[in-house]
């Protein structure tokens, strides 16, 4: 049996696949797992030359607010990716055991702890933007936020300053 085989398409992307793209990132949650995707794209974006912006939003501002960024945990109740009995994730000490645990993951690839590692991010361009609603309802100011947060600002102006971007919501 022959088949003719069809030549693989290949897209050519030109000079602006390098030139003029963006990124925008929604970090809307706050827990150690879920703040580390929208870190690492974002690197990923600025190492490519890509134009970033991360906006945070609801729980996410504790990636961004002095007191909590350094201490965020990770819990494993209710969350079925981690491969355990649900029940254990309840036990007392099981989110410092997870949280532990992940920190020293993390550590071990050579990823930076989250301070660190927005330090790295605002370095290479990044822009951080925290969501004006969130820090409403929190009671935050700019004062309690990481020092390079460039503004709190709306959904709105957060939309016009990433116009055209590729959105990301995590």
């Amino acid at each position: 049996m022959t088949t003719d085989a069809v030549p693989a398409i290949v897209p050519n992307f030109g000079d602006e696949a390098t030139t003029g793209r963006k990124l925008a990132i929604i970090c809307s949650k706050g827990d150690l797992d879920m703040a580390y995707p929208g870190l690492v794209l974002a690197n990923a974006a600025l190492g490519e030359g890509v134009e970033t912006h991360l906006f945070f939003t609801f729980w996410g501002f504790d990636i961004i607010t002095k007191s909590r960024m350094g201490h965020l945990r990770f819990t494993p109740l209710g969350n079925t990716a981690t491969h355990l009995p649900q029940g254990l994730g309840g036990l007392p000490g099981m989110t410092a055991m997870a949280t532990r645990m992940m920190r020293k993951q993390i550590a071990e690839v050579g990823v930076p702890e989250v301070p660190d590692f927005l330090d790295q991010i605002v370095a290479s361009g990044g822009h951080l933007w925290a969501c004006r609603m969130s820090a409403d309802m929190m009671r935050l100011t700019k004062a309690d936020l990481y020092d390079a947060v460039e503004d709190i600002i709306n959904a709105a102006d957060f939309i016009e300053k990433t116009d055209g971007a590729q959105l990301l919501f995590i």
